[in-house]
C-alpha cells in the first residue's frame, strides 16, 4: 500500500499530509510511541475536548492548536467543518495531526475524515490508540474474552447521531453469550438494558459502568444488567461512560479494583 509511506515522507502534490492519531482513553502513559512521534512533527493539531493537557505538551511550541471537541452535546465545530479544515491545512502544506480520544476508527468518526482526505488527494496515515473498552478492562483486570466464558466481543454504541439508541440486532447480541462493550451509554443504558433483556439476556448478567476510563477521577459502578441503570442514575455519572456487560465482569475483584483506583 502506498498511502502510509507517502504520508510518512510528506510527499504529494502539495507536500502536506495528515495523520489521524488515537490519543487513547486519557492517560498520557497509554500513548503509543508512534503517536508521540506524529505529535512532535505536527504543524497543526486539531484535538478533541477530552484530550489530557499533558498530551498537548508533546506538541511543538511552533504548532497551532485548534480545539474542535464536543462537550455535553455542544460541538465546538461540526464534523463536516472539521473535515474541511483538515483538508485545507494539509493542502496548504502543513502536517496536520487530528488528535482523537481512544482509537480513530472505534466510534471516533475517523472514517469520515479519512474519506475527505482521500477525496482531496491528501496523503494520510493512521495511528491506532488504546480504545476505552480495553483500558477499562485492563484497569479492572477483566478479560474481555475468556476461553471458558466469553468467545466473542461486541463494540456497540449506545448513542446514535440523533441522540437515541441505534437499532442494533439485540437478539443476536443477547444470544452471542460474549462480552458487550457499550460506548457512550451513560444516559441511554435504561433503553440498552431493556432491549437486551427483552431479547433474552438475563437481568442478572454482571455489568459495570466506567466513567473517565484511565483518567484521574475514574469511577466504576458494579451491578447487574437489570439493576445498573437505576444505580447509575443515582450515582450521577456525567463524564464519558463505558458499560461492560457479560459474565467476564463477574471475574473482577471489586475490592482490589477500588484499591487500585485510590492508589
Amino acid at each position: 500500500m502506498s498511502v502510509c509511506p507517502l504520508a510518512e515522507r510528506g510527499e504529494g502534490p502539495h507536500h502536506g499530509r495528515a495523520t489521524l492519531v488515537g490519543a487513547g482513553p486519557g492517560d498520557p502513559d497509554l500513548l503509543t510511541l508512534r503517536a508521540v512521534k506524529a505529535l512532535g512533527s505536527a504543524d497543526v493539531v486539531l484535538y478533541d475536548a477530552l484530550i489530557d493537557p499533558a498530551i498537548l505538551d508533546l506538541v511543538p511550541a511552533r504548532a497551532r492548536r485548534i480545539d474542535v471537541g464536543k462537550r455535553c452535546g455542544r460541538h465546538a465545530m461540526q464534523q463536516s467543518a472539521i473535515n474541511r479544515l483538515i483538508v485545507k491545512e494539509a493542502l496548504a502544506g502543513a502536517h496536520v495531526v487530528r488528535l482523537k480520544g481512544g482509537d480513530p476508527f472505534v466510534f471516533g468518526r475517523g472514517g469520515e475524515e479519512l474519506d475527505s482526505l482521500r477525496a482531496a488527494g491528501v496523503p494520510v496515515a493512521v495511528v491506532p490508540g488504546v480504545t476505552a473498552a480495553c483500558a477499562a478492562a485492563a484497569s479492572l483486570q477483566i478479560p474481555l474474552t475468556h476461553r471458558d466464558m466469553s468467545r466473542s466481543l461486541h463494540f456497540v454504541t449506545g448513542h446514535g447521531s440523533d441522540g437515541t439508541v441505534p437499532g442494533h440486532d439485540w437478539t443476536a447480541l443477547a444470544r452471542a453469550g460474549g462480552t458487550i462493550a457499550a460506548y457512550m451509554a451513560g444516559r441511554t443504558l435504561p433503553v440498552v438494558a431493556e432491549r437486551l433483556i427483552a431479547a433474552g439476556m438475563a437481568g442478572a448478567t454482571p455489568a459495570v459502568a466506567v466513567e473517565h476510563a484511565s483518567r484521574t477521577g475514574e469511577r466504576r459502578l458494579f451491578a447487574t444488567l437489570g439493576t445498573l441503570p437505576a444505580l447509575l442514575a443515582e450515582a450521577g455519572f456525567t463524564g464519558p461512560t463505558l458499560v461492560l456487560i457479560g459474565a467476564v465482569v463477574g471475574l473482577a475483584d471489586e475490592a482490589a479494583a477500588l484499591q487500585r483506583l485510590a492508589a
